[in-house]
Formats: C-alpha cells, sequence, structure tokens
C-alpha cells in the first residue's frame, strides 16, 4: 500500500512541476509520472514530511525544465 501511495504522491508531484513551469513542455504522463517519483525519491532522501512535498515538487520543476530544455534541442535537430 505504501508503494502505490508513493505512486500516486509522485504522480501529483510531477503535475505540479509541470503546472509551475511556465511554457509548453514537450513530455508524456508517464514521463510526469517518472519525474514526480524521481523527485519524490530525491525529497525522501533529504527530508520528511510536508517538507519532503514541498522539495519533491521544486525538485519536479527543476527535472522538468531540464527535460523540455534538452528534449527541444533533440527536436530542433531532427527538424533541421
Amino acid at each position: 500500500m505504501h508503494f502505490i501511495w508513493f505512486l500516486i504522491v509522485g504522480a501529483v508531484v510531477g503535475l505540479l512541476g509541470r503546472l509551475l513551469h511556465p511554457g509548453r513542455d514537450p513530455m508524456g504522463l508517464l514521463l510526469t509520472l517518472a519525474i514526480g517519483i524521481v523527485s519524490m525519491l530525491v525529497a525522501a532522501l533529504i527530508s520528511s514530511g510536508w517538507l519532503a512535498f514541498i522539495i519533491g515538487v521544486i525538485v519536479a520543476v527543476i527535472l522538468v525544465a531540464l527535460v523540455g530544455r534538452f528534449a527541444g534541442r533533440r527536436g530542433s535537430l531532427a527538424r533541421a
């Protein structure tokens, strides 16, 4: 049950990360879920409780920005 709860919270964190990042994000739902789960893993290593949730959202925004930047470069190279 803890694993399922972690997936749900990870999805929420990933969606919040995409929501708080301005601009378009070239990623689907599975990548958003993966970003949220990775963010929560990083946050769980740093802290616990609500502070971990807030840290997870901040990490998710950073990861969404990084994925968007690298996916944008890859897409522009494929079009050229």
